[in-house]
């Protein structure tokens, strides 16, 4: 039995929502009910994500990216969850609601780019625009923006066993068709709501370990 990992990005690797952040930090008041409809569920990821980043300037680009680089920290244990990963030749990839400009960056002494699935942040308009590589097939309905049941039914064989790790709605999707789940935040209430088997985490260490008794 072969273990493919999807994991999350923001909030999960990361310690904090760097799209939160970043909005936060930048952002009109309007960003706020943006936030609060994506996690209420009431408008989709892809129209939410979209038009918060439409509250940007362009003209900042390299602000934005220096204000994440400076400050994001990894969650605890992640060096050594994907030091077990090579071990155990468990297929690992990042599906990513984020953008390219930070996640790119951060992740770049860890996980090599063709296994880094992510939204693109275009600052050729006069505010942000996000283009959405992989935005959801047809098999898919929920105008995810960055569509990770979409991304699993490219790179996951069928007779693998997905493992996801994620915090929050974003993940909801994919969650819902793993094998296990590793959660944490909002993602928590969603696994009990729908019955999901999961496990809460709080660094990658809780994981790594929780893996070595399960699987190894």
């Amino acid at each position: 039995m072969t273990i493919h990992i999807l994991c999350d990005f923001d909030g999960t690797i990361t310690a904090e929502d760097n799209i939160i952040a970043l909005m936060r930090a930048f952002a009109p008041p309007e960003w706020h009910a943006l936030k609060d409809d994506v996690l209420a569920q009431d408008i989709s990821i892809r129209s939410g994500v979209g038009q918060m980043f439409q509250l940007l300037p362009s003209a900042d680009a390299s602000a934005y990216r220096d204000y994440l680089l400076d400050r994001i920290t990894l969650r605890p244990g992640f060096s050594t969850f994907l030091a077990e990963v090579r071990q155990q030749v468990w297929k690992f990839d990042v599906v990513s609601g984020g953008m390219d400009f930070f996640v790119h960056p951060i992740l770049q002494d860890h996980v090599a780019p063709d296994h880094i699935y992510c939204n693109v942040a275009d600052f050729s308009d006069e505010t942000v625009r996000v283009d959405w590589p992989y935005a959801c097939d047809a098999h898919c309905t929920n105008d995810c923006g960055c569509c990770k049941p979409t991304i699993a039914r490219t790179i996951v064989d069928p007779v693998d066993r997905l493992i996801v790790i994620g915090d929050s709605v974003t993940d909801f999707e994919i969650a819902k068709r793993a094998d296990f789940v590793y959660a944490r935040g909002q993602l928590i209430t969603l696994c009990e709501a729908e019955g999901i088997a999961y496990a809460p985490f709080e660094t990658f260490d809780d994981i790594t370990h929780h893996m070595k008794e399960v699987y190894v």
